[in-house]
């Protein structure tokens, strides 16, 4: 797999240099806010074309993981809300930033165009005003922000219209898509909303949808298979060790199926119906979210490990994870598939080298 993870991140960059050789080798610094585990930094760097001159997370074993693996990035374990506006500017000090990174939860809008009660409503409004706060002050020429699909519906729209007027009120213009993860060479059904915010009216061009969608199988087959609780040599790839009673209902699950596959004397009567099913082997994964412990393996009795749910976000397998297990799934589960990361990242460098063309 660190070949196919290797083959998909260098064919990216292979056919960005084909269909654009107007690209410059001139680099754009970015911040990540909300950086999590680093997979949206890790797409950004990858590319070649950014560097990370900063990431903040509030979260102890998130700053772990992301200091461990990005050891050249000054990574600050804050809460947002902390930075004043003379700090943010020592911060970057004589830096020019060019984008900013991340996605703050905005979910907590429940207003109907009533921005003044915006910071009493729920705590995670506050959190995405630190963001708009660090825009504010910053003043990158682009930034992105990733959040779930349904962020653009939410409250009968009410709520993305709440942020493109916050925005459009420093002197940014939105525009957003829905991504589907499968769509983009990531083993995975994943549908997220990229909000692009600009200076200028110039549209943005989102990354094309690729012919060939991969597989589960593709992603994880070559990983030693692993019994009921077994560890291995590999970081990352250890399987969790399941009772006798979750062992017994699973053996019933074939390839692709789901709890009806389960006698009706053993099957669980209620629960979250994306629970106790099995990976389609021939199919991209269901979305990877931060509790993947009653999804099974297509052929083995077990969940999968930490190593194979990294592998269908794309991280590479140098790419380790520190916590608990449960932890590690969140942390993997909340990331940005980092192959997405590097194709939108590519797509920024290309706005920003049209930029500097047309002035």
């Amino acid at each position: 797999m660190e070949n196919f993870i290797g083959t998909l991140f260098n064919n990216v960059k292979d056919n960005e240099k084909v269909s654009n050789s107007k690209m410059t080798k001139k680099k754009y610094n970015v911040i990540d806010l909300f950086s999590g585990a680093g997979g949206f930094s890790l797409g950004f760097k990858s590319s070649g074309y950014f560097n990370i001159l900063l990431s903040i997370d509030n979260n102890k074993s998130l700053s772990e993981t992301y200091e461990r693996n990005f050891k050249d990035v000054r990574h600050l374990t804050r809460d947002i809300l902390s930075f004043d506006k003379k700090e943010i500017k020592e911060l970057i000090k004589n830096e020019k930033v060019d984008v900013i990174i991340g996605g703050p939860p905005c979910q907590g809008f429940s207003i109907a165009g009533n921005i003044r009660r915006l910071e009493k409503n729920d705590e995670r409004n506050k959190l995405f005003l630190g963001y708009l706060n660090f825009v504010k002050i910053v003043q990158p020429q682009i930034f992105i922000m990733e959040n779930v699909a349904r962020l653009v519906t939410h409250n009968k729209g009410q709520t993305f219209k709440t942020i493109k007027i916050l925005f459009e009120k420093i002197g940014y213009n939105l525009e957003y898509k829905v991504l589907n993860s499968k769509n983009y060479g990531i083993p995975q059904e994943r549908r997220r909303v990229f909000i692009i915010g600009k200076k200028e009216n110039k549209s943005f061009e989102f990354p094309k949808k690729e012919v060939k969608i991969k597989t589960v199988k593709e992603a994880i087959e070559d990983l030693p298979e692993l019994e009921n609780g077994e560890n291995s040599a590999i970081p990352n790839h250890n399987a969790m060790k399941h009772s006798n009673q979750m062992l017994e209902k699973m053996k019933f699950v074939k390839d692709g199926g789901n709890r009806e596959d389960i006698p009706e004397n053993l099957r669980p009567k209620s629960g979250d119906i994306r629970k106790y099913i099995r990976y389609k082997s021939n199919a991209p994964s269901v979305c990877v979210t931060g509790d993947m412990r009653k999804v099974f393996h297509y052929k083995q009795n077990r969940a999968l490990t930490p190593r194979e749910l990294a592998r269908l976000q794309t991280f590479p397998d140098d790419f380790i994870f520190y916590g608990t297990s449960i932890n590690i799934q969140q942390q993997i589960g909340n990331a940005v598939p980092p192959l997405l990361a590097q194709k939108i990242s590519l797509k920024v460098k290309e706005y920003l080298d049209d930029k500097i063309s047309e002035s």
